[in-house]
């Protein structure tokens, strides 16, 4: 059966932020996954963690001002060196909280922008986060994003990714397969998972159109899980949707995989 942990952004948003690790736990969540930990002290979360018997799989790097529309930096040519402030930020966290994957945000690229310059900062950044990284075990990741809900990201589809990762050229760089991402952009997704099992190293589940819970909407996921239990993915697969009522009650869909 597939292993899934709770997206702790996305869930649970009943209670305050640091009180959702015990629901997530108390729904037999063994692992969660953020968006970013960063406006909580990293020992309040080590503490949650630990007192829930949680681990956590993954959080993005920061990805410079989300309020004013930044989703990420590490595309970003004038942003280099706050992009490498954030690499020993996010490495600070997920030291401490023993997490052995984040995501680097690429950060936008509207048509007026120069993407070979894009790319060539994209593929530097990534080098240089995957070498601090990997002096701690750990894993970057990065993940196409659809052009509905983030227009102008940079990282548009799982070709580019792979051609990314093979540039990059590091042991310790992998996908973040988005199966709700993936329908929208790509779709034909037995095929497209197949296909990108080699370079894959975390999952995410919501429905399509919605992002909602896995059950609801146009993707058969009693089939995607299917074709998970029978593939040489072990990871995590992370619930990262909006709940369509309330988190628990949305969670039969999990219930019925256990």
């Amino acid at each position: 059966m597939p292993h899934f942990a709770a997206n702790l952004t996305m869930l649970f948003n009943e209670v305050s932020f640091l009180d959702r690790f015990k629901e997530a736990a108390d729904q037999g969540f063994r692992a969660v996954e953020l968006l970013f930990p960063y406006k909580f002290d990293v020992q309040d979360i080590k503490q949650r963690l630990h007192e829930n018997n949680l681990e956590l799989v993954l959080f993005n790097m920061p990805p410079g001002d989300w309020d004013a529309g930044d989703r990420g930096m590490a595309a970003i040519p004038e942003k280099k060196n706050a992009f490498k402030e954030s690499v020993s930020i996010a490495l600070s966290y997920a030291i401490e909280l023993s997490c052995d994957r984040l995501h680097v945000m690429a950060g936008l690229g509207p048509e007026t922008a120069n993407l070979l310059d894009m790319k060539n900062c994209y593929i530097e950044n990534l080098q240089y986060a995957a070498d601090k990284c990997a002096e701690h075990d750990i894993t970057i990741m990065i993940e196409p994003l659809n052009n509905r809900d983030v227009p102008e990201y940079f990282l548009k589809n799982t070709d580019q990714a792979r051609q990314i990762i093979q540039q990059v050229d590091r042991p310790n760089i992998g996908l973040q397969l988005d199966f709700y991402h993936l329908q929208i952009t790509e779709g034909d997704l037995e095929r497209k998972f197949q296909a990108l099992l080699d370079i894959t190293d975390h999952i995410q589940i919501a429905g399509v159109p919605g992002r909602h819970e896995p059950s609801i909407g146009e993707i058969n996921y009693t089939h995607i899980f299917k074709l998970i239990d029978q593939s040489k993915y072990e990871g995590w697969i992370g619930c990262e949707y909006k709940p369509k009522t309330s988190t628990k009650g949305g969670l039969d869909w999990l219930k019925s995989m256990t």
